[in-house]
């Protein structure tokens, strides 16, 4: 087999090669700067802050409250602090790790859980490939948002449409099997 080189491959090549240098690297992350998660950070999202909106709830694993809810209720966005933790629904939940970690998402990290009465598992965790129950690629959505919302989509953020209306998030936060129930 013999191979031919035009003057345009020789220039590509490299400009490939190079593109995917730059998205690999941009797509590293650095492990001295990513937080220890586990499976019992994860709580009912009832025992975490509601933001102004009402869209999402928030927390910091690193006890951050305090700034987390001030990002997260800002009318202009902003940068969410390390620690935070983001979640619209049970099952879905963002962790921004320590700035640097990794570049192309902002330093978010994206978690699966599998919630029941007894608490919480991690399902599935990564950066740009981990994909919901409804069929979405988390980092595909959030990375959508406008850079002021920090990935974070809400309405008027940026992000498309999520494929089911608010009176069905609202009732599948409200079926959060982590929450006590009273009888």
């Amino acid at each position: 087999m013999k191979f031919q080189f035009s003057r345009k491959s020789v220039i590509a090549t490299p400009l490939v090669l190079l593109s995917f240098f730059v998205i690999g690297h941009r797509n590293s992350q650095d492990a001295d700067k990513q937080l220890s998660v586990t499976d019992d950070l994860f709580k009912c999202l009832t025992e975490m802050t509601k933001s102004s909106a009402g869209e999402f709830f928030v927390d910091n694993i690193l006890g951050n409250l305090q700034d987390t809810v001030a990002v997260a209720n800002s009318e202009s966005g902003g940068s969410y602090p390390v620690g935070s933790l983001i979640s619209l629904i049970p099952s879905e939940v963002m962790i921004k790790h320590e700035a640097g970690w990794n570049e192309l998402t902002n330093d978010w990290e994206f978690f699966e859980l599998t919630v029941s009465e007894q608490g919480s598992e991690i399902a599935l965790r990564g950066t740009t490939e981990v994909v919901n129950q409804f069929g979405g690629n988390c980092f595909g959505c959030h990375t959508l948002a406008r850079p002021e919302w920090d990935l974070i989509c809400g309405t008027g953020h940026g992000c498309a449409p999520l494929p089911i209306d608010r009176e069905t998030i609202a009732n599948i936060q409200n079926s959060d099997p982590r929450c006590i129930k009273e009888n």
